[in-house]
């Protein structure tokens, strides 16, 4: 089997990984790198407990191969807090009581963040849309709607 070097940018750390042809994105995070918080959820590309941002965009990476990521930027759900800080949508969605058993969490907090990147005040269809891709069978949706609400909300304030 071929392996190939690849540089790639997670949460602002670059790193440099030997990775084989067939191993996926997620395989890469969870199994080279121990970024364990990305779930393997279906390895279809169906739940979303897999999702990342690729170059900003929320991905499933269980369906994206670790050798297309060479030269990318790479956010995982342990990327999201800053300085041992939760970001705002990690808080609202604890606040929120948007987790129950966590494991499509990660997932719902990446989707969520990259909506609120391009868009910091969506709109209630605007969240249900971003957040399509992500499978809950525990909280229900109605809660992490309202914590991306709330999250919007918290960065509305921070930005005055």
């Amino acid at each position: 089997m071929a392996f190939h070097r690849i540089t790639v940018t997670i949460n602002n750390e670059t790193e440099i990984v030997d990775v084989p042809s067939n191993m996926t994105l997620l395989q890469m995070l969870r199994e080279k790198l121990v970024l364990t918080g990305t779930k393997n959820g279906c390895t279809a590309g169906e739940c979303g407990a897999c999702t990342v941002m690729l170059n900003g965009e929320p991905v499933n990476s269980c369906i994206v191969l670790a050798v297309e990521c060479d030269g990318t930027e790479i956010t995982t759900v342990e990327g999201l807090a800053q300085n041992s800080h939760l970001s705002p949508i990690q808080e609202a969605i604890i606040a929120q009581g948007g987790v129950q058993c966590g494991f499509c969490t990660p997932g719902v907090l990446i989707s969520a963040q990259a909506l609120l990147n391009r868009n910091p005040q969506p709109s209630d269809y605007e969240i249900r849309d971003a957040l399509v891709g992500n499978l809950c069978r525990c909280t229900g949706y109605l809660r992490i709607i309202e914590a991306v609400k709330a999250a919007a909300e918290q960065q509305k304030v921070g930005a005055v």
